[in-house]
C-alpha cells in the first residue's frame, strides 16, 4: 500500500476512529418502544466542517483533503420513526487530487429517540475502488439487512457514522484517566467493538482558537497502515457539545491530523473556547 493509499485509509479511520428502498420496515414495528438516550450534545441544522492534512520528512505538511459532517434540519421519517438525516462528504484536494481521488458520501439516518440508526448509505469513490452499499437495521429483531447480506447485530449497534454521535451523548462527568467506553459497529456486513480511553484534560490551540478539552485514544486496527492499536488523539470540546476540535494519528510513514475549520448549528454556547 502506498503512502497516499495508507493516508486516505487512515482519514476514513479518524473520522470517525460515515437509501435501501428495497427493503420497507413494516410501520406497525417501529412504532414500538424503543430506548430513550438523553442527547444534549447535538441538533438538527448543526454542521461541522474539517480540513485534513498529511506530514512526513519527505513532504512536510500538505494538505490533504476535507470532510463535512451535518445534520440536516428536516426530519425523515422510516418505519413510522422519526430520524435525524446525517450527511458526511469526504473529498482529496490539491496533490493528492491528483494521484488518488477520493469522493465519498455517507448517510445516517438516527432515530431520535434512540440515536441508534435505521438506515445506513455508503457511496465510496476512492481512486479505483468502488463501495455502494445500503443497511436496514431492525433493532427489534436484531438484525442489518444489506443489499448483499441479513447478519445478526447486538441492540442497537451503531454504523460508522452514527456511532460518533452516540459517543457524544455519553456522560463524561466525573472522567478518570483510564475510563474507558465500548460502542458496537456495523461495517461491511459484520460488527466490531471499538474502545475509546479517556487521557485526561489539556488546553489546545488550533485555527479557531484555544479550547479546553478532553483528550481521547481511540482504537484501531494495527496493520500495514497503523503500527500500534491507539495511535490516535482526539481532542473534543469540554462542553456540552463534545464537538470534535482536532485528531491525530501517527502512521508507519508520516502522519495525519484533521482540524476543526468550520462549524454552525451548535445546540449549545461553545464555553470550551477561552479565547
Amino acid at each position: 500500500m502506498s503512502v497516499l493509499n495508507k493516508t486516505l485509509f487512515s482519514l476514513r479511520s479518524l473520522f470517525f476512529l460515515f437509501l435501501f428502498l428495497c427493503f420497507s420496515l413494516p410501520v406497525d414495528l417501529y412504532a414500538q418502544e424503543m430506548r430513550k438516550v438523553e442527547n444534549t450534545a447535538f441538533a438538527p441544522g448543526e454542521k461541522l466542517v474539517f480540513r485534513a492534512y498529511y506530514s512526513s520528512k519527505l513532504t512536510g505538511n500538505v494538505t490533504a483533503g476535507e470532510a463535512s459532517m451535518e445534520v440536516k434540519q428536516r426530519p425523515e421519517m422510516i418505519g413510522g420513526r422519526s430520524t435525524m438525516p446525517v450527511i458526511v462528504l469526504m473529498r482529496t484536494r490539491g496533490l493528492f487530487n491528483l494521484f488518488f481521488r477520493v469522493n465519498n458520501r455517507f448517510e445516517s439516518y438516527i432515530d431520535h429517540s434512540a440515536i441508534a440508526p435505521l438506515l445506513f448509505i455508503r457511496r465510496v469513490e476512492e481512486g479505483r475502488y468502488r463501495k455502494s452499499q445500503d443497511v436496514m437495521f431492525n433493532h427489534f429483531d436484531q438484525v442489518a439487512v444489506s443489499n448483499s447480506a441479513t447478519t445478526p447485530i447486538p441492540p442497537y449497534v451503531q454504523d460508522i457514522i452514527s456511532a460518533f454521535y452516540f459517543a457524544r451523548t455519553y456522560e463524561f462527568e466525573n472522567l478518570k484517566v483510564g475510563d474507558e467506553f465500548n460502542v458496537d459497529f456495523f461495517l461491511d456486513d459484520s460488527v466490531f467493538v471499538t474502545r475509546i480511553i479517556f487521557d485526561g484534560y489539556e488546553r489546545i490551540k488550533t485555527r479557531l482558537g484555544t479550547f479546553n478539552t478532553l483528550r481521547f485514544k481511540p482504537m484501531v486496527l494495527v496493520g500495514t497502515v497503523f503500527s500500534q492499536p491507539y495511535p490516535m488523539t482526539l481532542w473534543i470540546s469540554d462542553d456540552k457539545n463534545r464537538v470534535p476540535l482536532l485528531a491525530e494519528s501517527g502512521l508507519v510513514v508520516g502522519s495525519v491530523k484533521l482540524e476543526l475549520s468550520e462549524y454552525e448549528g451548535l445546540k449549545n454556547p461553545l464555553t470550551s473556547k477561552i479565547k
